[in-house]
């Protein structure tokens, strides 16, 4: 089943079992995903309808990248060649870069917020940040 068809508690269910996905990848995908979730919230309260669509399309390939993650590694831990250990560097490197846009939102979002959200913002920030250094690290863990 896709990550992105899992409820929260199935997916923290899958990502404890002893199975090589989902994993770390696909953790790192959702927590952006959750940051650009919390972006699309401060945009709303920031009336940036922009940010809105941006924000959402980003959680959208961010939940992609989840199940595209888990598929990949599945895929190398089945083929071990140079085409499936491509992948699996390509993956996180293009989650650490959706994560990336994802922070730069939410800090161009907060900057124009003065209500209560801005603490949502700032946690979007910080958890996109996270995911992008820690998906980078999988890229370079994965060489």
């Amino acid at each position: 089943m896709a990550v992105s068809e899992l409820q929260v508690g199935e997916f923290l269910a899958a990502l404890g079992e002893r199975t090589p996905a989902p994993a770390s990848g696909a953790a790192t995908a959702v927590t952006a995903a959750l940051a650009a979730a919390l972006v699309e919230l401060a945009a709303r309260f920031a009336d940036d309808e922009t940010a809105v669509g941006q924000a959402q399309a980003l959680a959208v390939r961010l939940l992609e990248l989840a199940d595209e993650d888990a598929e990949a590694y599945s895929a190398f831990m089945a083929v071990k060649n140079d085409e499936t250990q491509n992948r699996i560097v390509e993956v996180p490197e293009e989650i650490a870069a959706n994560a990336d846009e994802v922070a730069q939102l939410a800090g161009d979002v907060r900057k124009r917020l003065t209500s209560n959200v801005a603490g949502d913002a700032e946690a979007a920030i910080e958890l996109a940040r996270a995911a992008a250094q820690s998906a980078r690290r999988l890229a370079e863990l994965n060489r």
